[in-house]
């Protein structure tokens, strides 16, 4: 099944739209959160040029985040663009595991490569194998102990649509080459 950001934005409506108010909408150049308000009237999830990529992993960072902080624009997350410091790329990795390990679990389950991003192409190069080890481990506490609430439901649509049976196992998460991908 071919894999269009359209179907993902059916999919968080049918998903969400009636309890938490939240559309997911095609942006430009950068993805944003914006709450609702009065320019406004629902929250807006906005991933970049249509790429599948980017709004998996805006969705992810929705689905992590409590009632307080979706009320704030961009969650209220710190974030320095590309051509972070050492200190700088430290604390984004430590904000993207999360986020970046539901990001995997959606890959997954629409048969999809998945890559760890530092997203710090002009900016200090740490060892990327310790952040993807961490968002591994990320991976295997959710699936001990459950995907938070909005990411269970949307794992569950998806693997719906594009007939994927569930539960995920750490089976269906594998390094390869330094990478991470899922299987397909």
């Amino acid at each position: 099944m071919p894999h269009q950001y359209q179907d993902l934005i059916v999919l968080f409506h049918d998903t969400f739209f009636s309890k938490y108010n939240t559309q997911l909408i095609k942006g430009g150049d950068e993805p944003v959160y914006l709450p609702a308000g009065e320019r406004c009237d629902y929250h807006q999830i906005i991933f970049a040029h249509g790429y599948y990529a980017s709004a998996f992993h805006e969705i992810s960072h929705w689905c992590q985040a409590g009632d307080a902080r979706r009320l704030l624009e961009d969650f209220g997350y710190w974030y320095e663009p590309d051509g972070r410091n050492e200190q700088q790329q430290k604390q984004f990795e430590q904000v993207e595991v999360v986020p970046q390990a539901i990001e995997w679990a959606f890959n997954v389950v629409v048969r999809k490569k998945f890559h760890v991003s530092s997203d710090n192409l002009n900016g200090f190069q740490g060892n990327t194998h310790d952040f993807e080890s961490k968002v591994l481990q990320q991976v295997q506490t959710f699936l001990s102990q459950g995907f938070p609430t909005r990411a269970a439901q949307f794992i569950e649509a998806l693997a719906q649509f594009y007939n994927t049976p569930l539960p995920l196992t750490i089976e269906h998460f594998v390094q390869k080459e330094e990478n991470l991908v899922c299987l397909n």
